[in-house]
Parts: structure tokens; sequence; C-alpha cells
């Protein structure tokens, strides 16, 4: 088990892995593997877009130190739990606002000290902003035709300075008649005149179809976001 660029995540031949918060328990049916006394969960790039981003690219560079993050779209909490195994310290705070995907998210908090799902709108989040305070990490996995326009408005409120946004397109939910490249591209050029830098512009294929994820920071310009 060789550890990977990214912080606490490992990787085995092509397999991902991340240390189990809760020895024993698996999560989504991942497999589970014992190295020298520690046990890891094997990461699914076909279940989280996450794993996939980060074997289809370089992994984007934390900041210093991760203790808020804000997901947007946990659903029923797979990539989530790896955030937990990543960050055992750190406040994970889960935005779903679908009740049949909350039941299962808030089953898996019970579990997991470190995650904090919140049954809600990504849409508003003038109604969670108070909760989470400064993220370090901004993550949304959404399927809205708003999609960036969430993101920013969730960036506005809750995104540190210094912190990073991943935001996870699924293009198809943007428009079904437009080509992926235009979507992206006007995605690209949204979040740059809100003010921020794209640092990279992922396609997620052949793991997930149709999705492309882009890495966010502010921008360096003075320009603020609006």
């Amino acid at each position: 088990m060789e550890p990977t660029a990214w912080p606490g995540v490992y990787r085995e031949g092509r397999d991902l892995h991340t240390i189990n918060l809760t020895p024993g328990e698996r999560v989504y049916g991942e497999r589970l593997v014992t190295r020298d006394g520690v046990e890891y969960r094997s990461w699914d790039p076909f279940r989280s877009k996450l794993a996939a981003l980060l074997l289809r690219a370089p992994p984007p560079e934390l900041p210093a130190r991760v203790e808020t993050v804000l997901y947007l779209g946990a659903a029923h909490g797979t990539t989530a739990s790896h955030l937990s195994d990543l960050w055992p310290d750190a406040a994970i705070f889960l935005v779903e606002k679908s009740p049949e995907s909350f039941a299962p998210l808030l089953a898996l908090a019970h579990r997991r000290r470190n995650l904090y799902p919140m049954l809600a709108d990504a849409q508003l989040p003038e109604r969670y902003a108070a909760d989470v305070g400064l993220a370090d990490l901004l993550y949304q996995d959404v399927a809205q035709r708003t999609q960036v326009p969430i993101f920013l408005e969730n960036a506005r409120t809750s995104l540190a300075p210094a912190g990073l946004g991943i935001l996870m397109l699924k293009i198809r939910s943007v428009t079904q008649r437009r080509p992926a490249a235009a979507i992206v591209r006007d995605a690209r050029r949204e979040l740059e005149s809100a003010g921020f830098e794209v640092r990279s512009e992922i396609p997620l294929a052949p793991f997930s179809k149709e999705h492309a994820a882009l890495v966010v920071v502010r921008s360096p310009s003075p320009s603020t976001l609006r």
C-alpha cells in the first residue's frame, strides 16, 4: 500500500484506498483489506466521482489544513464516507435535499462522528451557512441545470478565502441539446467571471460518462465574487 500525493489516500496496483475510520464496517459493499495491521477501504471510482478524479489526473492541491468541508449533494454518503476517513478531525457538512437519500446518510453519520448531514436545498445556502462557517473545501455533486450558480452562491457564503472548490459538472443535467465541450466551456467562463481561477478541467470518463471535474480557487486578481 503506497501513499499518493493526496494525504490519506493510498494506492495498491490500480486501486485507491483510505484507512477505515470504523474498522470492520463497510459503507457501500466496498472491499476491506488489511496491510501491516491497518484496515483500508477500497475507493471505487465507478461509485465516487472524486475517486475518478484522483485516478484521471494529478490530485488537486489541498489547503494546508482541512478543518471544514461543505459537500453539496451527498446522496447516500459513498464519497462522504471516504472524506470521513481522510479527515477524522474535520467537520464535514453534508447537504442533501432528498428524504430518501437523507435517511441512509443520517444512519451513516450516527456511525461516523465527523459527518454532519443537513436536509436542505443547496440552492438556499442562507439556511445552513451559519452552521457551516467557512469551509476549506467546497465539493459539489448535484444534478441541477443551474449547477454553476449553485456552486457560486455557496462559495459566496461559505468558501474560505484560501479554500479549494471542486465542481462535478453533470453535463446532461444542464442541457441535452448542446455539445459537452460547449457546456464545460460555458461553466468555466462563468466561474472565471465570478472571480475564480480554474486550476484544472478533467473529464471523468470512463468512470463517469458525461461528467467533468472543475477544480477552482479564488482568482489571485483583485476581482471579487459577485
